[in-house]
C-alpha cells in the first residue's frame, strides 16, 4: 500500500483503510493468515485489527477457520465484481451463442461462474422444444457435483480441487473419483460427458469458456434429454462438437488469449532487436 499517498489525501478515513489493507493482504494469500500474521505484515498492533476482522468476518468477506486460527476471503468480493460490467459483458456476449446453439440442438444451456466451493449460474437458454430440462439463472451447485465445477477446475492442481470441493457439505470421496473422471476428459478433449448427479436421465456435456489470460472464466453446459419422440435431435456426439465451437466462440469474443498473444508479441520484438 502507498502511504504517501494516503498522507496526502484531503480526506482520510483510518478504519476504512484499515480494512482495505487487510482485505487486499489477504487477497496474496491462498491458505490464509494468522491474526498476528495480519498485524505483522501491515505493521499494525493486534488491537488495532481486532474489531475491523470482526466486521468483515460479520459481513461475509473474511472467514474465520478456528481450527487453524486463520483469516481467509470468501467469494464475496468475488460475487461484487461480477455484478462488475465484464461480467455483464460475458453473458451478454454469449447470450446470442447460446441461444443460436440452443436452436441448432435443441437443448437447454447455462453459463456457469465458480463460487466458492459451488457454482453459480449466471446465463441460461431454454431449448426450443416443448420438453425441457433447465438449470435456473442464480442457482448455485457444489462443485463436486457438477460438470460445469470439471471444467472451471480442470487447470487447476488436483489438490488445488480436492481442497475446494472439500469444503462443501456434498462432498465425498466417491464424488470426488466420479468428478475427477470428468476432469480428466476436459484435459484429454476440452469438454466432458458425465450422468447427472442431481437428476436421473440427464447427460452433462460441458466445455470451459477462456479469459484475456487463458484462465478459465466460465464453464457452457447443456443438461442434455434425449427426447422418445424426436427423431431429428442431433445425437450426443453432435452437441459436444458443437458445444466445443460455441465455447470456443464465447472464448474468442471475450478476448481469450490475448494477454499470451501480447507477451509472445512482445517477446518476438525483442528478439528482433
Amino acid at each position: 500500500m502507498n502511504t504517501e499517498l494516503i498522507s496526502t489525501e484531503k480526506y482520510s478515513a483510518p478504519a476504512l483503510s484499515k480494512g482495505l489493507d487487510i482485505l487486499e493482504l489477504l487477497a496474496t494469500q491462498t491458505n490464509g493468515l494468522k491474526k498476528n500474521e495480519i498485524a505483522q505484515a501491515l505493521g499494525r498492533s493486534v488491537s488495532e485489527l481486532y474489531r475491523m476482522l470482526a466486521v468483515l468476518v460479520a459481513r461475509g468477506y473474511v472467514q474465520f477457520e478456528e481450527e487453524s486460527e486463520r483469516y481467509a476471503l470468501t467469494m464475496r468480493l468475488f460475487e461484487l465484481s461480477h455484478r462488475y460490467p465484464p461480467t455483464r459483458r460475458l453473458t451478454a456476449v454469449a447470450g446470442r451463442i447460446m441461444e443460436q446453439t440452443a436452436i441448432a440442438l435443441n437443448q437447454s444451456l447455462h453459463l456457469a461462474i465458480p463460487y466458492d466451493s459451488e457454482i453459480l449460474v449466471v446465463a441460461q437458454v431454454d431449448s426450443p422444444g416443448n420438453n425441457i430440462t433447465v438449470v435456473r439463472l442464480g442457482a448455485q451447485v457444489p462443485m463436486v457435483l457438477t460438470s460445469s465445477g470439471a471444467s472451471l477446475l480442470h487447470l487447476l492442481t488436483y489438490a488445488e480441487r480436492h481442497a475446494i470441493c472439500a469444503k462443501n457439505a456434498a462432498f465425498t470421496s466417491e464424488a470426488m473419483d466420479v468428478f475427477e473422471e470428468a476432469v480428466e476428459q476436459v484435459i484429454a478433449s476440452g469438454v466432458c460427458e458425465s450422468p447427472s448427479s442431481v437428476i436421473q436421465g440427464v447427460l452433462n456435456l460441458s466445455v470451459p469458456v477462456f479469459g484475456y489470460a487463458g484462465e478459465v472464466v466460465a464453464a457452457l453446459t447443456i443438461p442434455h434429454v434425449q427426447r422418445l419422440h424426436a427423431n431429428q435431435d442431433p445425437d450426443v456426439e453432435e452437441c459436444k462438437r458443437t458445444l466445443v465451437e460455441a465455447g470456443r466462440m464465447i472464448s474468442k469474443k471475450i478476448g481469450a488469449g490475448a494477454a499470451q498473444d501480447e507477451n509472445s508479441g512482445s517477446a518476438r520484438s525483442a528478439e528482433a532487436t
